[in-house]
């Protein structure tokens, strides 16, 4: 108390009167200092970091399950040889999907009730041990209703003491003899689930590729501590759902690219049928031979079925290509004036000319294009473009989930010495941060980002309002394939020339330099001095690039300052990269990085025991940290300093208690 004065009480008078109302008199304050100041000295959270998901729910899910393999490590260092292998592998099972393998379970044990005592015997272990870092009160909040007394009695007691051991026993006893022995095992296990992970961070790009980027944010909007850094796929299907018709069409052509029409029918409920007219209409006789959707060998779609989306793929794409030809045409300050290539077509002569090259088209059939004036959308056209605008809008799900993405999300979080952002930070060769233009105004590094992010927000939220003047006419567009965008990070994207043109020079998309300076621990420290974090201790952890493990490459970056944790979650990607993910743990002991091997299903994992193959890099190992040395902590330190001032504002009668 020695460090409080008169004077300082004074000038905070009035907030501390607010927290009066919480804290009415001096027993109460001095109880909340003492719990502040106890759980300042509770070893640090348990963060979980994952990106680039795309839609792939099954390994989504498992992961978040057995929290990257945490689990299975937990259950091998309390049990070491006192169970079987196969025993463990069990009980990791039954920790992720507990009703399914209880079913399993029933029809193979002869003597349930035997099971039932050790199994929950095995759960209490381990969820006294997950539970051990956490207050009671914090715990408390995260039992079960149903089963919350029962729960707090077995993870406080000792059965071994002889004074509790029947009752401990007859709890469990009972559980078994009227019939909730298996509610509330499922109970305990997803418990220990909760309790595993304390913090979740997402890195970006939930959406597309995959068939459930949906059941991803289902999954997000019920979990317990989550945030996210917005990615360009993210941004886009926030765009599409603000209204972009731009965004719009890319999200279909994505869907129909992939054959994903669950995400966008199922999940959302968006009317694909007027596309599918149209693109019969039009492109009825034509083979789209460019555009066949890239699926797996276990497609549910039959021949025909992707005969239409290939269709209807090519039809959306050309609307695409309008579309965006009109926004470039209307902003010049996207600087994007190259991607205008319908008008460099020779439709006669089957060519383009790209950098004064000409190139031959490897398909010329165009039914919609007008020659004079290639980036006017025919009447059908806007038609489509029109009812399919209503659908995304309209789509109470989808604005659900964007709303939720703006409100847990952003550009960049900083959170306990670690700067997450999804993709890049706009740079020069040279290492110094790339100017880009708004207006008349330049931005860079931290400011840039803090402006886009306002700038998204603003786009969905306040569109009347939305500074066209400044940011253009589609900000959302433009931060999805924009040369400066942070979260695209390349010069271009060579989308037409990839449909249409077979030679690969073309396609060429140069990556911003930040992607060559991140090996650079010099760069990557004066990225994180921008941010306002110590370079000394803090990280940089990135998504979006696929890191080709397969090819040898590392995603540890500049000496350990900077990690790229997108392996492959996506099976498009899986070829390329050889394996099926990384995600990063971040605990009260270090860092540590997981590469994942791949998820065949759900199924298999529950039947067979076929967890993921997960193997765990020690990244940096540091003396134990507590709450006290997190922003949590920081925020703690804050609140018992007002809450000193306030006991001092009783006792010298400044404030008075409230009776």
């Amino acid at each position: 108390m020695n460090d409080i004065n008169l004077c300082e009480i004074e000038n905070h008078l009035d907030y501390l009167q607010l927290l009066s109302n919480q804290f009415p008199a001096i027993p109460a304050v001095c109880t909340e200092i003492i719990n502040l100041q106890a759980i300042l000295n509770l070893p640090k959270e348990t963060e979980h970091f994952l990106t680039d998901i795309h839609g792939e729910y099954e390994s989504f899910i498992h992961v978040l399950r057995n929290a990257s393999g945490v689990l299975k490590i937990k259950i091998n260092e309390i049990f070491g040889d006192e169970l079987t292998d196969d025993d463990k592998k069990g009980l990791a099972t039954l920790l992720y999907y507990p009703e399914q393998k209880l079913e399993i379970v029933k029809k193979q044990e002869t003597n349930m009730r035997d099971w039932y005592k050790a199994t929950l015997s095995r759960l209490i272990r381990l969820c006294r041990v997950v539970a051990s870092k956490y207050t009671r009160s914090k715990v408390r909040k995260a039992l079960p209703q149903e089963f919350a007394y029962v729960i707090e009695e077995l993870l406080h007691e000792n059965e071994n003491r002889l004074n509790k051991q029947e009752y401990y026993n007859q709890l469990i006893n009972t559980m078994i003899d009227i019939d909730r022995a298996e509610q509330f095992i499922a109970a305990i296990a997803k418990l220990i689930q909760r309790l595993a992970v304390d913090r979740l961070h997402i890195v970006g790009d939930i959406y597309d590729r995959g068939p459930g980027a949906h059941i991803v944010l289902d999954r997000l909007m019920a979990y317990h501590s989550v945030d996210i850094q917005w990615g360009n796929h993210d941004i886009l299907w926030m765009g599409a759902a603000g209204g972009s018709n731009a965004c719009i069409a890319n999200v279909i052509r994505i869907c129909t690219r992939y054959a994903n029409m669950e995400t966008i029918e199922e999940g959302y409920g968006i009317n694909m049928l007027p596309l599918a007219r149209f693109a019969v209409e039009y492109y009825g006789d034509d083979p789209c031979v460019q555009f066949q959707p890239k699926v797996s060998v276990n497609t549910h779609h039959s021949e025909k079925d992707l005969r239409l989306i290939a269709k209807m793929h090519k039809a959306i794409a050309i609307i695409q290509f309008k579309l965006e030809g009109q926004l470039i045409q209307e902003n010049p300050q996207y600087q994007m004036e190259k991607r205008l290539l319908l008008d460099k077509m020779d439709y006669q002569n089957g060519t383009i000319k790209i950098n004064s090259k000409s190139y031959p088209l490897n398909d010329t059939y165009f039914p919609t294009i007008d020659r004079d004036n290639p980036y006017q959308l025919t009447d059908e056209e806007e038609e489509v473009v029109a009812k399919l605008h209503a659908s995304f809008i309209n789509s109470e799900k989808l604005q659900k989930h964007v709303r939720f993405l703006y409100s847990k999300g952003s550009m960049y979080l900083k959170y306990n010495s670690n700067l997450l952002y999804h993709a890049c930070i706009p740079m020069n060769a040279d290492g110094t941060f790339k100017d880009v233009f708004f207006g008349n105004n330049s931005y860079q590094g931290k400011e840039l980002l803090d402006l886009l992010d306002r700038s998204a927000r603003d786009f969905y939220f306040y569109q009347d309002n939305f500074n066209k003047a400044l940011l253009g006419t589609d900000i959302m567009w433009y931060l999805w394939c924009g040369e400066y965008s942070p979260l695209f990070g390349k010069d271009q994207m060579t989308t037409l020339e990839r449909y249409f043109i077979d030679e690969k020079e073309t396609h060429t998309e140069n990556k911003n330099p930040y992607f060559r300076l991140r090996d650079d621990e010099t760069c990557c420290n004066y990225i994180l001095n921008n941010f306002g974090l110590d370079s000394r201790v803090a990280h940089i952890i990135n998504g979006h690039v696929p890191v080709k493990a397969k090819k040898g490459e590392s995603p540890i970056k500049a000496n350990g300052k900077l990690l790229v944790i997108d392996g492959g979650f996506a099976r498009a990607y899986q070829p390329t990269t050889g394996i099926a993910g990384y995600t990063l743990i971040y605990n009260s002991y270090g860092l540590l990085l997981v590469s994942h091997g791949p998820f065949e299903s759900t199924g298999k994992a529950i039947t067979e025991g076929q967890d993921i193959l997960s193997t765990m890099i020690v990244l940096e190992k540091v003396n134990r940290k507590y709450i006290s040395d997190t922003d949590l902590g920081l925020k703690l330190k804050e609140k018992i300093k007002y809450l000193k001032m306030l006991l001092m504002a009783y006792r010298k009668g400044m404030i008075k208690e409230q009776q």
